[in-house]
C-alpha cells in the first residue's frame, strides 16, 4: 500500500543527477572549516596556529548538550583563524587548514555488536553528528528524547528538487545505511523501524526491502509529493499518528532521522569515524558536471563551481541555493564553505528560476489547499502587513513550516513564506501564543 499525508504539492522533481554515482570530490589545498555547523552553541576551538592534524583530529568541542563536535576533514597544518562569512551570511569563526594532500586520518576504537545503548549515544555524539538532511540538530539530543517513544522512522522520501545524494546512498551503501538504521534502533530501545521511500525510487524500494526484512525493519513506498519528507507530514504517512499544534515528534513516540545521518551512525559506530566529510548533490543549468559528489568540510562553494561549471560562468548564475529550491536558501557568496548541512548545491541560472512579478492577492485561497498544515497563509499575510500579531497566530502562523507550498501555487507571487517566518519571529518577540 502506497502512502502519503494530505494536501501537498508537486513540482517537477528535477532529479537531474539521479543516475550519478557517488564520487570523491578533490579537496583544495585550503580548506576553512566553520566551527558552527549545528544548530545550538559554537563549538570551541582546541588546536593552535601551527599545530599538526590528521583527518578526524578534533578542531572544535561541542559547548553544551546541544552543540557538536568540529573535525578536520584533512591532514595538514593549522595557518588561523578567520572570521568568514557563511552560507546563511553570518560571520563565523574558521579552522584555516593547508591540505597536505596525505589524507592520514584517526579514527575511534569501533564499538563491539553488543554495545549498549548508552555507549551508541555517547558515540554519536562524540562524532559530532547532527541531522544531515540540512537541519543540522545534534543527533545524540534526538535520541535522548524526554517522553517514551516507541517508533523510528528514516526519511528516505528525498522529495526536494533536485537532489539525490539521499538516492545514492541507499543504492551504493544500502548495507551500511541499514545497519545504521539497526543501531539507531538499539539507541532508542524501539522495536519498529520504518523507512519511508517514495515510489519514484523503485530501485531503492527494491534493494532494500530484503536487506531492511532482515534485521526487522519495514520500507514504507510513499506517494511522491512535497514536502513528503517533512517530519510530520512522514509521520502522519506512515503511521498516521498526527503530531499537535507545537509539538514535536516524540509527543506521538516518534524520533524522525534522515538517510544519510543513519549512514553517518554506522561509520561513527562500527568503522569509528568522526563526521567530516558528507554526501551532497551539486546541479542546476549553471553548472555542465553535476553529480553526487563525497566532499570533506571546509572546500568553498566557489571551489565546487569551479570543478563542476564546464563551460558554465559565473554571471550567468540567477541564484546559488543551498539546500533545495523549496527549503533551501540563497548562498550570500561563493566564499562560504561547505558544512555538514550542505545536503545539495543548486547553480540556478534563467532555466532552473522563474521570475514573475508581484501581484495583489486575488483571494483564490490555492495557498489554503495546499498547506500541510493547514495554516491560512494569505490572511497570516495580512495580519503581518497591518502589525495584527495575535491575528496571525490565530490563522496559524506559529504552524508553518516553511515548505513553501503556498508560495509555489499562488498565482499572485505573493512572499507568503517571508510573511509567515516574520509573523513566528515578532510572535516570539512579543510572546504571542
Amino acid at each position: 500500500m502506497i502512502k502519503t499525508f494530505r494536501r501537498g504539492i508537486h513540482p517537477s522533481s528535477n532529479k537531474l543527477t539521479s543516475d550519478s554515482s557517488l564520487t570523491i570530490f578533490p579537496t583544495p589545498r585550503i580548506v576553512r572549516i566553520p566551527i558552527s555547523q549545528h544548530i545550538g552553541a559554537p563549538a570551541e576551538i582546541k588546536v593552535n596556529i601551527g599545530d599538526a592534524v590528521l583527518a578526524g583530529s578534533l578542531l572544535a568541542e561541542a559547548k553544551g548538550f546541544v552543540s557538536a563536535n568540529i573535525y578536520s576533514s584533512v591532514s595538514g597544518t593549522v595557518k588561523k583563524f578567520e572570521s568568514i562569512v557563511n552560507a546563511q551570511g553570518n560571520s563565523v569563526m574558521h579552522v584555516v587548514i593547508e591540505n597536505d594532500g596525505k589524507y592520514d586520518a584517526v579514527n575511534f576504537e569501533p564499538l563491539d555488536k553488543d554495545a549498549s545503548k548508552e555507549e551508541i549515544v555517547a558515540r554519536i555524539r562524540l562524532a559530532g553528528i547532527v541531522g544531515m538532511g540540512g537541519a543540522t540538530f545534534p543527533t545524540h539530543v534526538k535520541l535522548s528524547p524526554s517522553k517514551p517513544v516507541d517508533t523510528l522512522i528514516i526519511n528516505g522520501a528525498e522529495c526536494e528538487p533536485y537532489i539525490t545524494c539521499d538516492h545514492r546512498i541507499m543504492l551504493e551503501r544500502g548495507e551500511e545505511f541499514v545497519e545504521g538504521v539497526a543501531i539507531l534502533k538499539t539507541a532508542l530501545g524501539v522495536e519498529r523501524a520504518f523507512i519511508g521511500i517514495e515510489t519514484n525510487k523503485k530501485d531503492a524500494i527494491e534493494y532494500l526491502s530484503n536487506i531492511a526484512k532482515e534485521r526487522g525493519i519495514e520500507i514504507v513506498p510513499l506517494r511522491p509529493k512535497y514536502p513528503q519528507g517533512a517530519e510530520k507530514q512522514l509521520i502522519y504517512a506512515v503511521t498516521k499518528r498526527k503530531v499537535p499544534a507545537g509539538g514535536l515528534p516524540m509527543d506521538v513516540g516518534v524520533v524522525v532521522d534522515n538517510v544519510h545521518t543513519a549512514y553517518s551512525v554506522f561509520r561513527a559506530v562500527r568503522l569509528g569515524e568522526p563526521l567530516y566529510m558528507r554526501a551532497m548533490t551539486v546541479s542546476g543549468h549553471g553548472v555542465e558536471n553535476g553529480g553526487n559528489f563525497l566532499v570533506r568540510n571546509g572546500v568553498s562553494y566557489r571551489e565546487i563551481f569551479e570543478h563542476t561549471k564546464g563551460n558554465k560562468k559565473e554571471e550567468d548564475l540567477i541564484k546559488v541555493i543551498s539546500g533545495g529550491p523549496m527549503m533551501g536558501f540563497a548562498v550570500s557568496s561563493l566564499d562560504a564553505s561547505t558544512t555538514k548541512g550542505t545536503s545539495s548545491i543548486l547553480f540556478a541560472t534563467k532555466e532552473d528560476v522563474k521570475t514573475e512579478k508581484i501581484t495583489a492577492c486575488i483571494n483564490c485561497a490555492r495557498c489554503v489547499g495546499a498547506c500541510p498544515m493547514g495554516v491560512m497563509p494569505m490572511y497570516v499575510e495580512r495580519s503581518v502587513d497591518i502589525g495584527d500579531i495575535k491575528g496571525a497566530v490565530k490563522y496559524g502562523a506559529n504552524n508553518c513550516i516553511e515548505c513553501g507550498s503556498c508560495a509555489y501555487v499562488c498565482p499572485a507571487k505573493r512572499p507568503l513564506v517571508t510573511s509567515c517566518r516574520l509573523a513566528k519571529k515578532l510572535a516570539r518577540e512579543k510572546g504571542v501564543k
